[in-house]
């Protein structure tokens, strides 16, 4: 589709994962799977959004929009909808912006997101995302470099952003403890960091490791 001039490639969907409860949203979700992440995570969640990519079809918003409505029903009894995850959803904004213009505003649309992005691209999908579950990993830089491959600096900016836009009350930041990477005392100072900026919602959890 053409934005701005430019040429957005159709992304490719990795999975579609029907009448998602509690992990990807409010109310009844389905979760988009984007195929595509700038980061390298040492224990990647889903590690097929990284490779072979030509395995994965790419998908057209209106193709994608009659496949998920088949559970519009549900979406509108609970104040669920589509929840676009990867990988990273945030590096197809023009994709998401036009999802939104064939689902309409009745849909809850939720953004599983590092928040690794271009800040022009964070911009365009606040316009249209209802709400943001942004994975922190940690606010240490060294440690979110170690872990990741990838520099923070970037994440703060757009979650900067985000309260600037009045969205934190939007936004779920989950912390991860992650063994070998970062400690309790880690956790801790980054959710007093978030805190401080004006976050409020948050969900801690550990990494269970010995399965990958």
């Amino acid at each position: 589709m053409a934005e701005n001039g430019r040429i957005e490639m159709l992304p490719r969907v990795v999975g579609i994962a029907r009448h998602r409860l509690v992990t990807d949203g409010e109310g009844v979700s389905t979760l988009v799977v984007l195929h595509g992440c700038p980061l390298r995570c040492r224990y990647c969640l889903n590690p097929h959004t990284l490779a072979e990519p030509e395995r994965w079809r790419r998908w057209r918003c209106e193709d994608l929009y009659e496949e998920v409505k088949k559970d519009e029903l549900y979406f509108l009894a609970t104040g669920g909808g589509v929840t676009f995850g990867g990988g990273e959803p945030a590096l197809h904004p023009g994709f998401i912006e036009h999802f939104r213009a064939c689902c309409g505003k009745e849909w809850l649309l939720t953004l599983e997101t590092s928040l690794q992005a271009p800040l022009e691209s964070v911009a365009r999908l606040e316009a249209v995302v209802d709400r943001f579950i942004v994975d922190i990993k940690d606010m240490n830089p060294e440690i979110y470099r170690r872990y990741t491959g990838g520099d923070n600096a970037i994440v703060a900016e757009n979650l900067h952003f985000l309260l600037e836009r009045g969205r934190g009350k939007d936004v779920l930041v989950r912390l991860p403890l992650i063994p070998g990477y970062n400690t309790e005392d880690d956790r801790r100072e980054s959710r007093w960091q978030l805190e401080a900026m004006g976050f409020e919602h948050f969900d801690l959890f550990t990494y269970k490791t010995e399965t990958r």
